[in-house]
């Protein structure tokens, strides 16, 4: 019985495109799907024609030889598309746009981002600083070029999946897509690997990166360094890499957001008469009044002398924590003097020279004769 014709099938012209070939096909081979025409032999006879048509009138290789020669151009042996239907395939051309497409390759991995733990000293942090760094990660195969085949003849179209890098299990109307058990996606087979990278289309290299730190910094900002990751799988996109920030401790300052925080040890002549001393700040020294009868734990704020925001131009201000620091290895002669102002003090805990120790002892005592009521 002769054959009908491919257009005459699908019911579109010989200068149908691509879209008007798929479009008709989706169409009919929902119509005559043998699912939904269970036990209709009729149904199940046109749904076979439809896909035979559209195998041949998709490819345009197969069209064009099947325009010049019709039918003849697939018989012995030419092409093989007058057995049995492959539902699985049909289906996955039906619905490929919402599934994810039965012949459409996987795409091959994005590389891995990968991360960079960076050290920096408060002052790097606050200032900003350009830092090289050196990381070990997967690169590209300078060989082959990430295609892991030793040359371009060297790869076939995988047989298992035809290039799709799927293959698909029927369960009813529905079908199960899952990725290529012999290439594994991609697609293609490598006959021949590269050498180098034994197929794997990346090598572990060592490189060296130069890190622009925005000023203002701290611990726990992670700087992206677009494409330094690792390379992608067969010349997909390279990841990232993450540059995270420590700053290290600091032997005088802490930073508190975009404040700055010290202690400064005075001397208890110092805290009961005032005068000036001189503290650090990150630019140099700067004077601090100390007014008299300054107490231990006083904080003093000098404004703009702290942090610059990294994501504002807001700086922050030097906290300067005095503590009054009880003198050590007195000479004779001081300890004279001391036992002399103690006297001064008298013995009874004066509320003029020592208000707080007054009021504390004060709060003892009632709390003592509460007791004993």
């Amino acid at each position: 019985m002769a054959k009908r014709d491919y257009y005459e099938i699908l019911g579109i012209t010989k200068s149908a495109d691509e879209r008007e070939i798929k479009k008709a096909y989706k169409r009919l081979a929902m119509k005559y799907h043998p699912d939904r025409n269970q036990g209709d032999k009729e149904s199940e006879n046109k749904f076979k024609e439809v896909k035979e048509a559209y195998e041949i009138l998709s490819d345009a290789e197969k069209k064009a030889a099947y325009d010049q020669y019709g039918h003849a151009a697939f018989e012995q042996g030419g092409g093989g598309f007058g057995g049995a239907a492959d539902f699985g395939d049909m289906f996955g051309d039906i619905f490929g746009d919402i599934f994810g497409g039965g012949r459409r390759q996987q795409r091959a991995s994005r590389g891995a981002d990968l991360r960079y733990n960076l050290q920096l000293s408060l002052e790097e942090a606050v200032r900003g600083v350009e830092k090289e760094i050196r990381i070990t990660a997967l690169s590209e195969c300078d060989s082959c070029h990430g295609s892991g085949a030793k040359n371009s003849s060297s790869t076939t179209t995988c047989s298992t999946c035809h290039g799709s890098g799927f293959v698909q299990m029927r369960q009813g109307f529905f079908a199960v897509q899952q990725t290529c058990p012999q290439c594994q996606g991609k697609g293609k087979i490598i006959k021949d690997p590269c050498t180098k990278c034994h197929g794997q289309g990346r090598v572990n290299k060592s490189k060296t990166l130069l890190v622009k730190i925005p000023a203002g910094v701290d611990t726990g900002d992670c700087i992206r360094l677009a494409g330094e990751g690792e390379a992608g799988q067969q010349g997909a996109v390279a990841g990232d890499l993450n540059v995270q920030i420590t700053v290290k401790p600091h032997t005088i300052f802490q930073r508190q957001e975009n404040n700055l925080y010290c202690e400064v040890p005075i001397n208890f002549a110092l805290a009961a008469l005032g005068g000036e001393i001189e503290v650090p700040t990150l630019d140099g020294r700067v004077s601090l009044r100390i007014p008299a009868e300054t107490q231990t734990g006083k904080l003093f704020r000098i404004r703009g002398k702290g942090v610059k925001s990294v994501r504002s131009s807001t700086v922050g201000d030097l906290l300067c924590q005095v503590i009054v620091e009880t003198p050590v290895k007195l000479n004779e002669n001081q300890k004279k003097l001391l036992s002399q102002l103690a006297e001064s003090f008298g013995n009874d805990g004066n509320s003029k020279n020592s208000p707080r120790s007054k009021s504390f002892f004060d709060s003892v005592k009632k709390f003592f004769d509460d007791l004993t009521h």
